[in-house]
């Protein structure tokens, strides 16, 4: 039987199947039907930056009352919804490091350096085994600079890592001009692996009620070509762990990201949509390819297809555009 063990962040992985941050991820109980469908590993729900801006400022609010630091915040009130707020944040780490086999990595939201520096050597503190960091930030600022953008997330990745010594993981989107550059520099500054990538949720507009309104679709199989093409290029580039997400949800996904060059494949939509036990036929599915192609390790298939690795390294870049517009079919009227 194939042997599923990888590594990420430096971890020892019983599996490249990683459950990522979602509502799933939330509960002690979500979690334990994660692990015992054959997660190698979960991310929790991202604590989002307005949740320790509130936090601070409540705690601010008790300590005007009178009342000590200590006290001031354990009269702070768990926010319901994504996440519990960061007291209750805390004890999620703290319950699933106590009750799980597997390594739990704790996921940060934000876009200043702000409350992430203390509160991420809290989540070490509380047991995480590792550090998501989760950077959301969409410039709409004409006059500010892709370079400056680039340097907000460098500072907050260098503050964190001075701040905690468990792996760091930064989460991109793929918005970036240079993100090979942007890679190399993110390791220079600390991180530890790149999770590719954030799946921005765009607003929609209700034209009746003349409002912007959030909007949320799972993702499908169709989106994985995006991470699937920068894995690729960036597989023994930096010497990082390589997360691919958004888009996984088949085994077949999973295989094409690991020869891509992932160490792991994180799945949220397709877990949402069929629930953790979703996992068992995609590990199957997996251990069935890597048995039909004769591989019996992950690291044996891990990159084969990747940038470096493959006859004509230009498919990954704009060869691919110029074949794929000459490939399709002249209409015939």
């Amino acid at each position: 039987m194939a042997d599923l063990r990888t590594r990420y962040l430096g971890l020892e992985l019983r599996s490249p199947l990683v459950a990522s941050s979602s509502p799933l991820t939330g509960t002690l109980d979500g979690l334990r039907r994660l692990e015992a469908a054959g997660a190698g590993a979960v991310v929790l729900p991202s604590l989002f930056e307005e949740d320790l801006a509130e936090e601070t400022r409540q705690v601010d609010a008790l300590r005007a009352t009178g009342a000590t630091g200590a006290e001031a915040r354990a009269g702070y009130p768990d926010q319901a919804g994504y996440g519990g707020g960061p007291a209750a944040y805390l004890a999620l780490v703290a319950q699933a490091k106590a009750a799980l086999s597997i390594p739990v990595v704790a996921s940060l939201n934000g876009v200043s350096r702000g409350g992430w520096v203390r509160h991420a050597a809290r989540l070490e503190q509380a047991g995480a085994d590792a550090l998501e960091l989760n950077i959301y930030y969409v410039s709409s600022r004409p006059g500010l600079s892709g370079g400056e953008v680039e340097g907000n997330y460098l500072d907050v990745v260098r503050e964190v890592r001075r701040a905690i010594g468990i792996p760091l993981a930064v989460k991109l989107s793929p918005y970036f001009s240079s993100l090979a550059n942007l890679a190399g520099q993110l390791v220079e500054a600390g991180a530890n692996g790149l999770v590719l990538f954030n799946r921005f949720y765009q607003p929609d507009l209700d034209i009746e009620a003349m409002e912007v309104q959030p909007a949320l679709e799972l993702s499908s199989s169709a989106e994985l070509r995006l991470p699937l093409r920068w894995i690729a290029i960036l597989h023994r580039r930096w010497g990082i762990s390589l997360a691919a997400s958004t888009g996984v949800h088949t085994a077949e996904d999973v295989v094409k990201v690991l020869l891509a060059g992932a160490d792991v494949a994180m799945m949220t939509s397709a877990l949402l949509h069929n629930g953790p036990d979703h996992l068992r036929p995609v590990e199957l599915g997996l251990r069935d390819w890597m048995d039909r192609h004769r591989y019996e390790t992950i690291d044996q298939l891990r990159g084969q297809l990747s940038q470096r690795s493959v006859p004509d390294p230009a498919t990954f870049e704009r060869a691919n555009y110029i074949k794929t517009l000459a490939s399709h079919p002249t209409p015939i009227r």
